[in-house]
């Protein structure tokens, strides 16, 4: 959701709510740059919580919430907007997860968005490239999570292609290493399951091609060190590195054993799995040697939250893109939108619709409210709301897109009120914004040919009233039962709507 600028705080902060960490980094925007004044991270491991019923364990929450209350020293001083708090894997797979978000959002007093793993992959491309030597070929990013891992190729700041695999270190070693034991036979199982992943998406990594390979985990930046300790290297990945490693691994058989130079001890447990991972990784792509960088998601998630209000919103750019692809009639959008931003300016008070938010989210419903046309026109709202919920659309996160979804799927004939009633207090403004979004296209539904009339607007707690000028609606049929209509469908809400 759109906050106030981020250089008009003093200090701005990322929180990664990952399957293994969570992490925190605070930061000072300085001319386009950020200075990163703390980092904070716990090994909360998350992801080892989640049930055979994708249910997220007590146990696990906690150690989750008592790391947030540690984070929320820094976050609970500073201002809505200064705090952008993003959920991976594990909250993606958790079924139960609106109850930890919830919890976590009264620790941290700021909202927590749960981000795609395509989403997710961006961002991270965005923190490398941030923390990177700006070369002009291209490179594959590598990230390899608690619960997945991210492919990204990409040419300087931009990503050209974006993966995300359902392997990573926790689930790994739950599924393949559980009792700490380390076994030939036990390592080929998660090792050939990293491959099968990898078989979806090799073919067009090597398509695409790449002259530097980089990764952006705890778990490789291990691996360089170990192996830096040993003399192998200073510090980047090689294949040599990796077979070292694992036939290292063998000869210690438990996870208790390992005692590596650069292997923290809390994070022995995983690193097998993610060492074959990886030994996966290099194989299917044919790597030969891998670097290191510090900037990853965190990172990325401040540089996006400072690319919104600065030089470019993402997000403005991936509905651009969307409309196109749907073939949207960009003058009848604009002038939707234009109009429907008009009423909220004018009912906002009185409806509770102040916050930024409320006006882009109807802006971004007016310019895609059309997309389903290019499915079929009947019920091509459902199409529409259906391809919104369920694209990647870069810059928005879940929630983003599931709130636009429904403003799109209630924008003509019923209005499905317990879909809106899935976003608790939320839902009657987000109604609102619908009623709001649904008269500026009864409004325009002669699409721009003939000029329309200046109205009126009284809004009430349950109620809305919309003059015209004396006379224009007995002169315009359409229009007039056009809203005649809409007050039937009003009235299935329990919303009444006048128009004289």
């Amino acid at each position: 959701m759109p906050q106030a600028p981020a250089e008009s705080f003093p200090l701005i902060a990322a929180i990664d709510l990952g399957s293994n960490s969570f992490h925190m980094v605070l930061a000072k925007a300085d001319n386009h740059e950020i200075r990163i004044l703390e980092r904070l991270g716990d090994k909360v491991q998350l992801a080892a919580g989640l049930d055979d019923e994708r249910q997220l364990s007590e146990e696990a929450m906690q150690r989750g919430l008592d790391c947030l209350r540690r984070f929320a020293q820094f976050t609970n001083s500073l201002p809505e907007g200064a705090v952008r708090i993003v959920g991976t894997n594990a909250l993606r797979e958790a079924r139960n997860r609106a109850v930890f978000i919830r919890r976590a959002e009264e620790i941290l007093g700021h909202q927590v968005e749960v981000i795609s793993g395509r989403e997710e992959a961006r961002l991270i491309y965005l923190g490398v490239s941030h923390s990177i030597a700006d070369t002009p070929g291209k490179r594959l990013v590598a990230d390899i999570g608690g619960g997945s891992t991210e492919f990204i190729i990409g040419q300087r700041f931009e990503p050209l292609l974006r993966e995300s695999l359902q392997m990573g270190c926790v689930s790994f070693t739950q599924r393949y290493f559980k009792d700490g034991k380390i076994t030939p036979a036990r390592y080929a199982q998660a090792y050939t399951a990293a491959r099968l992943e990898l078989m979806g998406i090799e073919q067009g990594l090597r398509r695409l091609g790449w002259e530097d390979a980089v990764g952006a985990s705890g778990t490789i930046k291990a691996i360089g060190l170990a192996t830096k300790a040993a003399g192998l290297g200073n510090g980047e990945v090689t294949a040599e590195g990796l077979a070292w490693l694992k036939r290292k691994l063998f000869k210690l058989g438990e996870v208790e054993k390992i005692d590596l130079d650069g292997i923290k001890p809390d994070r022995r447990s995983i690193f097998p799995a993610g060492l074959a991972i990886l030994e996966a990784i290099f194989d299917a792509c044919d790597i030969q040697r891998m670097s290191h960088s510090e900037g990853a998601l965190r990172e990325g998630v401040l540089y996006d939250l400072l690319g919104r209000h600065q030089h470019e919103d993402v997000r403005e750019r991936t509905l651009a893109a969307f409309m196109e692809r749907y073939h949207v009639d960009t003058d009848q959008a604009a002038r939707v939108e234009a109009k429907a931003l008009s009423a909220l300016d004018k009912v906002a008070a009185d409806w509770g619709l102040n916050d930024d938010w409320h006006r882009e989210l109807l802006s971004w419903g007016a310019k895609v409210h059309e997309v389903g046309l290019d499915i079929a026109h009947y019920q091509y709202h459902k199409h529409g709301a259906y391809l919104i919920e369920h694209s990647d659309l870069a810059g928005f996160s879940r929630q983003d897109q599931q709130m636009l979804a429904l403003l799109v799927r209630g924008h003509r004939r019923n209005i499905p009120r317990d879909k809106f009633a899935e976003f608790g207090e939320e839902g009657v403004k987000l109604i609102r914004l619908c009623v709001l979004l649904r008269f500026a296209i009864l409004f325009h539904h002669i699409r721009g040919t003939q000029d329309m009339p200046q109205v009126q607007f009284a809004a009430g707690e349950n109620s809305l009233e919309i003059q015209f000028p004396d006379g224009w609606l007995a002169a315009n049929p359409l229009t007039q039962a056009d809203f005649e209509a809409e007050a039937e469908w009003l009235k299935r809400i329990d919303l009444t709507l006048s128009v004289r």
